[in-house]
Formats: structure tokens, sequence, C-alpha cells
């Protein structure tokens, strides 16, 4: 029987922050699955900012990270009733061939948290600390963006190896969060003080490792306060993702703390970490089994409401990873 389903399309390029009338949800109709093909009701989405980015280009067509259940099977490798992780969120319901989708373990984790810290953000934090980071037990670590999926764990994990976490995030709620609950040294709220004045007053001694989330005026207060040989793995650069020609967000005024520190700089993709999938989700399902790593969700329901979640990462609206749930389980 044929399924009627919606997705959500990008009506018009956003300038600056998106707006509601940047997206539209189109209903159309799938065809039962043909030979060698699976029919998937996905049942959670991810929105992440580094859509923003890829929403410049016209030909872009919105998908990204989703969780979803195998409703309809012609594919001998898939059976009804199978979890897939797959890149077609903002859609309820998608065609696959069964390339690009992978079955996931539900009894190891809740589905959801595979889009989350069991997913492509704790990844992205675990691969950018220990290898793009080198990070090394004990060492002291500035992160920004602190209470978001990858910020968190990655104060979280440097706990678990000994070392010292500093915090930001935009809210005093949030910064109670990474102390009280995620367990970092030291936290402050970014809007309210001046970050260089907290980072010398928190870790006088200065940061091994600046984990860059967000750019700007953060960054400028790590190159400050970095010690000669320190580290900058950048994730993100959140604070700029919504210039334009009216709106430029100020860069680093201080690059030349980088020369006389031998301050590194390594962006990375979270690909680059496709290898160490099944380490980091035996680490990762551990940690979390003994409480060493806690996490958040901020979920909002259907997919009618995925424009609104996706905005709503850049004024902080989410506590932790932000999700939309498209289905039932």
């Amino acid at each position: 029987m044929p399924t009627i389903t919606r997705k959500v399309q990008l009506k018009s390029i956003p300038e600056g922050l998106p707006a509601e009338d940047n997206f539209a949800i189109v209903e159309s109709t799938l065809e039962d699955p043909a030979p060698g093909q699976v029919l998937v009701e996905n049942l959670f989405m991810s929105v992440d900012p580094y859509m923003r980015g890829r929403m410049r280009d016209p030909s872009w067509q919105l998908s990204g990270g989703a969780v979803g259940m195998v409703i309809g099977s012609e594919n001998n490798a898939y059976s009804i009733g199978d979890y897939v992780l797959n890149s077609q969120s903002w859609h309820e319901h998608f065609l696959s061939d069964g390339r690009g989708l992978e079955k996931i373990d539900a009894t190891i984790a809740p589905i959801s948290t595979y889009l989350g810290v069991m997913g492509m953000p704790g990844l992205t934090a675990y691969g950018g600390l220990l290898v793009t980071g080198e990070y090394k037990d004990g060492e002291t670590v500035f992160v920004s963006a602190a209470s978001g999926a990858v910020g968190s764990v990655v104060g979280q994990i440097v706990k678990i190896k000994g070392g010292i976490a500093v915090g930001s995030a935009g809210s005093e709620e949030k910064v109670r969060q990474l102390t009280e609950e995620f367990g970092f040294d030291h936290a402050f709220n970014y809007k309210t003080v001046k970050p260089l004045d907290e980072l010398r007053k928190a870790v006088p001694g200065g940061i091994d490792i600046y984990f860059e989330n967000v750019g700007g005026l953060q960054l400028e207060a790590a190159l400050a306060h970095i010690k000669p040989y320190g580290r900058i793995p950048l994730c993100g650069l959140i604070a700029q993702y919504n210039d334009d020609a009216q709106k430029i967000t100020p860069g680093p005024r201080n690059l030349g703390e980088m020369i006389y520190k031998f301050v590194s700089i390594r962006g990375f993709v979270v690909s680059k970490f496709e290898d160490m999938k099944e380490q980091f989700r035996q680490d990762m399902s551990a940690w979390i089994e003994s409480g060493q790593i806690k996490y958040h969700e901020t979920v909002l329901q259907g997919i009618e409401n995925a424009p609104s979640a996706f905005i709503g990462l850049f004024s902080g609206n989410n506590n932790g990873k932000m999700l939309v749930k498209l289905a039932n389980d």
C-alpha cells in the first residue's frame, strides 16, 4: 500500500539568521519497496549547526542524521523492525536500496543517542579531543559552547582522563549544569563576563587545549591564555554561521600569540574518525552505563517543528542535543 509522507524543503536561501519562511513542508506518496529496496520510517532526526553553512548552496537538499525503523523490506540484508542510522533527516519516510544505512543496537543505548552522545556529536568530541587535539591525560582544556551535544562530551572525557575542564555557556542554568551535572571544574556565562578574566581566575597556569566551537572573542581569550605548544582543535564557528554583509563577527586580533607560543590550530570533520567508530561506541556505551558520561536531549515533536528546532540552535534554545521526534517507536 502506498505511504503518504512529508518532508521539509529549503524554499529560499536564508540571509543571516534562518527564518521559518525559508522552509516548506511538502507532502508526497511513496510506493511499496521494489526488489532490493527498503522502506524506512524515521523516528528521530537531528538538526545541527553545520547545516547552516550548506544552506548557502542553492543546490543543497536538506539532509542530515536520522534514526529510523525498517517498515517494509525487499532487501535480504534488512528485516522489518531493524533500526537504521541514515542521512535522510527532514523526511518522515524514504525508500533506500540499503546503501548509506547502518544498523544500530538498541540494547546498548536508546536509539535517540545515536544522533547525539553515541553518534556524530559524540564521535566528534571523542576524535576531536583525543586525535586532533592530541589530548594527554591530566591536561587542562577550555571548551566553548560546552553545554551542547559536542562540548559537554568533550569536558566529561577530559574529567574521565584526569584533566581539568573549563567551559562556557550562554545562560546561568547551563553554567550550573556544566559544574553540577557534567563535572566541569569551572564554567562561566560568556554573555555576562569576560572570558579571559574567567580563564585567568579558573586556571592561572594556562590551558593546554582550547576545543573551539564558537570563534570570535572566545578564541581571542583562549589564544591569550594558552600555554606554549598548546593545541586548538577547530570543530566549529557557530558565532559566524549567520554572518552576512550586514553582520561580521569580529575575529581574533591576537593571532600573533601563536607564533612565539608555537600554538597549532587544526580543523577537522567527523568523517576523519570513521575508523574509530567501533572503539568509540564501546567506550561511550560503557561510560554511559557507569554514569561517567551524562547527556541531555531537547526533543520537539513533529516534522512541522523541524525548522524551528534548527533555528533555535542559534539562540541556545537547546539543552544538549536538539532532536525532532518524527514518529512513535
